[in-house]
């Protein structure tokens, strides 16, 4: 019996559903927490944390001492982990604490059972389901009933051409699927994993989601998406003599277009016509720094998504008056939560990571290798207006693809 029970949860069936169904629910937790509570979608998660622990232990082959998190990554969860010392509100700690464990467990299941492709391939499927799901309920919303559907967050604005929301309870957080769901098809339809028929309807599915949520800190990254996408094809299709040179011209053009967006952001706002947005996210902001002033080297405590009965978090008010449930902004957050250290770890984390996908995408001819850069940068930019990067579906994105990225360049690779 028990041999009949590890042979099926380490199965490539069971290993394709569970992975499948972790990254479904980390990228739609919204539409779980409206369904389920907070105690709901706490046991799913639990009880997806305890299926991959038990597939993993029937697979001990696909753990190798190299095959561990990239120490940048360990060095965060670490910081995340001693906050408890001097955090202010010790319980919210522990609770965010084993929240983000959670996801970054998952994650690192993700990477170690699964290779690029079926990485992709299990992102794909998860996006098609959420994204299909998400208009068939805003057509029922906006188009067949004409009613809002509340719980779920659905406003039931489709036939006025948007803003949509979809399942995900924003439509930043949409139009993020969008992107995500526009790369990893395209990764799909390069590497003929699905049929032509599935390609024309994901990436028709895809730009839909990025048109009707009208999101306008969607087009930034779009475009930061669509430019380090279009250098790689560049540096891919030289030689590796030329490479070198070009990277360094890549590097001093990105290090002048940084600064110029940051002296031009005023008129760069008005482009994308989002003056709104950022003026409810730089009341935030302030309140933030403010914050942020009286612990500024090691922060408040870990304590991930906000809990707004808890200060200083209930100190915070969006302009609109409501009690956001983030900074707005993961560097911002990371800063207020871990102070000074934990932005210095987080951005080395992230750094490091890009350096490595961005070698690895380089230097390897399947595009494949390209997904797990092009979703680093995805998540680096939407981190500006969210905190995606730190919680939930983010955090799972960025926990596989730093991994995906140290498993082929990282320096313990060296020893055998």
């Amino acid at each position: 019996m028990i041999a009949a029970a590890r042979a099926f949860l380490s199965s490539p069936r069971f290993t394709q559903a569970l992975t499948e169904t972790i990254v479904g629910v980390a990228l739609a937790t919204f539409a779980v927490r409206a369904l389920f509570g907070w105690p709901g979608s706490i046991a799913i998660l639990s009880a997806l944390v305890v299926l991959a622990a038990l597939s993993l232990a029937g697979q001990p082959e696909r753990v190798e001492w190299r095959g561990v998190l990239p120490i940048s990554l360990i060095a965060l969860l670490s910081l995340m982990t001693v906050s408890i010392i001097w955090s202010q509100y010790t319980w919210a700690t522990l609770g965010g604490l084993a929240y983000a464990a959670a996801y970054a467990f998952l994650g690192v299941y993700i990477a170690l059972v699964r290779d690029l492709i079926q990485l992709v391939r299990a992102v794909g499927n998860a996006l098609r389901v959420i994204l299909t799901a998400s208009f068939a309920l805003e057509i029922l919303s906006g188009v067949l009933f004409d009613t809002p559907f509340l719980w779920i967050g659905i406003t039931g604005d489709l036939s006025e051409g948007g803003p949509v929301q979809g399942i995900v309870g924003t439509r930043n957080a949409f139009a993020f699927l969008g992107a995500l769901a526009a790369l990893s098809f395209w990764i799909e339809f390069r590497t003929r994993s699905v049929s032509r028929g599935l390609t024309a309807y994901s990436l028709t599915l895809a730009g839909a989601t990025i048109i009707f949520a009208r999101s306008p800190v969607a087009l930034l990254v779009l475009a930061a998406v669509l430019v380090v996408g279009l250098a790689l094809v560049l540096i891919r299709r030289q030689e590796a003599t030329a490479r070198r040179a070009t990277q360094s011209v890549l590097l001093i053009s990105a290090l002048v277009f940084a600064v110029l967006a940051w002296v031009f952001r005023g008129p760069l706002v008005g482009f994308v016509d989002a003056a709104a947005e950022v003026s409810e996210r730089t009341s935030v902001w302030s309140a933030v720094g403010d914050l942020v002033a009286q612990q500024p080297v090691l922060g408040w405590g870990w304590v991930g998504i906000w809990p707004t009965e808890v200060y200083p978090f209930s100190s915070v008010r969006s302009s609109s008056g409501g009690h956001p449930d983030s900074a707005l902004n993961a560097y911002a957050d990371i800063w207020l939560q871990l102070g000074l250290a934990g932005i210095i770890v987080l951005l080395a984390a992230l750094s490091l990571a890009f350096v490595r996908a961005w070698i690895v995408a380089t230097d390897r001819r399947s595009t494949v290798y390209v997904w797990p850069a092009l979703t680093l940068v995805l998540l680096a930019t939407v981190s500006m207006t969210e905190s995606y990067l730190l919680f939930e579906g983010g955090l799972l994105l960025f926990v596989t693809s730093a991994f995906a990225a140290a498993r082929n360049r990282s320096w313990r690779g060296r020893f055998d």
